[in-house]
């Protein structure tokens, strides 16, 4: 039996995460507790941030609403809902799918997406805090709890590190039975967003007028300072990447559907929210929360729990998405292989213990630190301001290279979103101050993402390819030589090769070595990362009849690859299908032995010794294997029991050393 080239033979699995984009009153309700914790828990500070400490009139209350208002219509609705979503790389978004879509039209897009990437995991860290103790905060309203609820106080921190303790405790046996839930409370919170807000507006109509843009202006070029104030404008927005980010989760059209009717919450919250700050009388909020504030007294404590539970699912929203955007880096080559683990049998949730542990220990710190939501506000913002202006950054290419839209068209765009974006930026530069702690974070996750991605080029910059045809008669010769112990009778290897003929070197040296590893059977499996999510085919080539097989697996950027799973099926569905003849049992056992008799042959490297480095690879060399010895083993990543597993090594020789001052010294 021969293959001719390349062939198609079979789609193994095609796993979809989520639902499809048809909309049912169901696919609603998974919209609506998946994709806007972030931005629908938003209400409960941004307006507050806006307005501080400082006197309260018409101009400031009036200006930031319509700052407010215009920003989720620029942002929000004319940005993500209208274009970004347009780019799913087969019904998935975020970040990595859209640089899988456009990686080939810049080479210099890595930067934008290792920046965009560190911002959105920094976001993970404070949104869970700020969300949650705004909500406790609001208890210190509820009559009895006066004296004890405070913002700051060490009862309301109490309770917030045991309420993130738990929801992060809880991650490791999945969140399918909560996440049920989550439809239905998001859905209750913004008609109390509506309800609430518009019941102001029937008592103050006249607070309609902020939404004139006339207001706005006035804001940011009349009132003093009042440029500034789009760092606490911007937290009305801080949620919109998640609205791409969850793209694979729910659908386009469930989310452009539902963003009407929350949208509309939202805004009716923030006037009704306006309208009590011009008519409640005081001249300065003192530490007050507009949004718990015009909430009847009778129905606080009921809003109080509903608004926790808005908060929680936002928190999860983000976690679940911090595991998500880890899974797709490593899948990338953004960052090292490290544990993932899938506790439950829902497609696509997934659970990574280190990532868990990083993130409630950071939330934990945020929280101890600042003490109070209001604190966080101060810190809120700068780094979701750089995710925004890097995925404008890959959206354009995506515009122009992709769908190839009218180049004057994208650029109109670019500017107008680079404007706003630009300002959103440097009004959140002044934040920097009061959150330097984060700089650490962040320093930290770019660096990794950095190094591990240009270490891989310059490590498989010295791989070298050969091609294989000059060698079959020997691999031929082996294979039969019966003076030399079988090693295995199907041997394994995983090879970069992306070409048929050719393998490196290291491969054939392993084989021919010292110690030649006679098999039946030699198998070159080669893992190609593609740029569609959750595409899994293969294809094969038989190099030598019965003797020497290529498989490539072509699995997508956010599937685990199984390769020994894999492996075996292809060959039972070749044995079932007599496309080979191995003298085995359709299993592929024999008749002394039922266990399968396979050996992967795993070829690691390690930095020579004999390297002599310039600054910048000796940084990145260096850290790349030290984070290499971190991270999780290449057969744990790849799927492949340890028993089946033949680990070698192999020195990576990058610059040798030229100069070497070594003289004898004759002894007489």
């Amino acid at each position: 039996m021969t293959f001719a080239g390349y062939k198609n033979l079979l789609i193994l699995e095609k796993v979809k995460n989520g639902i499809s984009d048809k909309v049912t009153i169901a696919t609603l309700l998974v919209a609506l507790g998946i994709i806007y914790g972030d931005i629908g828990t938003s209400p409960l500070y941004a307006l507050r941030a806006v307005i501080g400490d400082r006197p309260i009139d018409i101009n400031l209350v009036y200006g930031g609403v319509s700052c407010i208002f215009w920003t989720l219509v620029f942002q929000t609705s004319v940005k993500y809902i209208w274009l970004t979503l347009k780019a799913d790389n087969d019904g998935e978004g975020g970040i990595f799918s859209l640089y899988a879509l456009v990686r080939r039209y810049g080479k210099r897009l890595v930067i934008p997406t290792i920046l965009g990437a560190t911002a959105l995991l920094a976001d993970g860290i404070i949104t869970p805090p700020i969300s949650v103790a705004s909500a406790i905060e609001g208890l210190g309203m509820v009559k009895g709890f006066e004296n004890t609820i405070l913002a700051g106080n060490n009862l309301t921190v109490g309770i917030v590190i045991a309420i993130l303790s738990l929801l992060f405790f809880f991650q490791r046996f999945g969140t399918q039975v909560i996440g049920k839930t989550f439809g239905p409370v998001m859905t209750i919170w913004f008609s109390m967003l509506f309800v609430v807000g518009f019941s102001q507006i029937l008592h103050y109509p006249d607070v309609l007028k902020a939404l004139s843009p006339h207001y706005a202006y006035n804001l940011l070029a009349n009132y003093p300072n009042g440029f500034w104030l789009l760092g606490a404008v911007f937290l009305c927005t801080t949620g919109a990447e998640a609205l791409y980010s969850d793209l694979g989760h729910c659908g386009i059209k469930n989310i452009r559907i539902t963003w009407a009717f929350v949208k509309i919450s939202l805004v009716a919250c923030y006037l009704g929210q306006a309208a009590w700050l011009i008519h409640q009388g005081g001249s300065a909020l003192n530490g007050r929360n507009p949004f718990f504030e015009m909430i009847p007294l009778w129905f606080l404590l009921p809003s109080i729990l509903i608004a926790t539970a808005a908060t929680i699912i936002a928190s999860q929203a983000l976690i679940s998405g911090s595991y998500t955007l880890i899974s797709e880096a490593m899948n990338l080559n953004f960052w090292p292989r490290i544990a993932v683990r899938q506790p439950s049998n829902t497609k696509g949730q997934i659970y990574i213990p280190s990532v868990n542990t990083i993130l409630w220990g950071g939330c934990i710190l945020m929280i101890l630190y600042f003490r109070s939501s209001a604190h966080m506000e101060a810190a809120y913002g700068f780094s979701i301001s750089i995710a925004m202006m890097m995925t404008t950054i890959l959206l354009s290419y995506y515009l122009l290279y992709k769908i190839r839209w009218n180049r004057f068209l994208v650029y109109a765009l670019l500017i107008m979103f680079a404007t706003i974006e630009t300002s959103f930026f440097i009004a959140n530069i002044v934040k920097i101050k009061e959150r330097w702690m984060f700089l650490f974070f962040e320093l930290f996750i770019f660096t990794t993402m950095y190094v591990w991605y240009y270490a891989r080029k310059i490590n498989n910059r010295f791989t070298k390819f050969i091609e294989i045809n000059k060698y079959l008669p020997q691999i031929e010769l082996l294979s039969e030589d019966q003076s030399i112990p079988k090693f295995s009778t199907h041997l394994i290897y995983l090879t970069k090769a992306n070409t048929g003929h050719e393998i490196e070197e290291k491969i054939i040296k392993s084989i021919f070595g010292k110690k030649p590893k006679r098999a039946d059977v030699y198998w070159f499996v080669h893992i190609n990362r593609i740029e569609h999510p959750y595409t899994l085919t293969y294809d094969i080539v038989e190099l030598l009849e019965g003797k020497l097989i290529k498989i490539n697996i072509n699995v997508g950027f956010r599937i685990q690859p199984k390769t020994e799973l894999y492996f075996k099926r292809i060959v039972q569905e070749l044995m079932v299908s007599k496309e080979l003849n191995l003298n085995t049992r359709p299993d592929c056992s024999n008749k002394y032995n039922t266990e399968l008799d396979f050996k992967f042959v795993v070829i690691h490297k390690y930095l020579s010794v004999e390297n002599e480095f310039a600054l910048r690879e000796g940084f990145l060399l260096n850290s790349y294997f030290f984070l290499y010895k971190l991270g999780q083993s290449d057969e744990k990543a790849f799927g492949l029991d340890k028993s089946d597993v033949l680990v070698e090594h192999v020195p990576l020789v990058y610059q040798p050393v030229n100069k070497i001052e070594l003289k004898r010294i004759k002894r007489y």
